[in-house]
């Protein structure tokens, strides 16, 4: 699922109210830092597909080598099930992080705090739609 001028906003039961930079706990790094280090050293780089196999390919440590004569296959089955988006991750929900796609259905992070996300919360023309949250309720 890709959306276009969309704001992912924070969750309502996010526990930060201004936004926490993840880490590792162990030597594996969780998808949502990856998520992080990509998405802020490459704003509006990856769509929601891109994004979902650079994380799994990071994830996985899978070789340069490998990707150049597997990475068709390793792609029919990372998307031959379904992959949540950006309103369920770790960063929106916990961190403290929205997830804005563009009109071109490319997705950039901005902290809670930022004058950015303030912005997009404000304008008519952008889309603003909740972060899931952790727990129900």
């Amino acid at each position: 699922m890709s959306y276009i001028n969309t704001l992912i906003r924070v969750s309502d039961d996010c526990p930060v109210q201004v936004s926490e930079i993840p880490v590792a706990k162990n030597n594996k790094k969780p998808a949502h830092l990856i998520q992080y280090e990509l998405l802020t050293s490459n704003p509006y780089r990856f769509g929601h597909e891109e994004l979902i196999y650079e994380v799994f390919v990071r994830q996985k440590e899978i070789p340069a080598a490998v990707l150049e004569t597997d990475a068709a296959k390793i792609k029919d089955e990372l998307f031959s099930k379904g992959h949540p988006c950006m309103r369920a991750s770790a960063l929106v929900k916990k961190y403290g992080f929205g997830a804005h796609y563009n009109e071109e259905g490319k997705i950039a992070i901005y902290p809670v705090e930022s004058k950015a996300y303030q912005s997009f919360m404000e304008d008519k023309d952008i889309k603003v739609i909740a972060g899931m949250r952790t727990k129900k309720v």
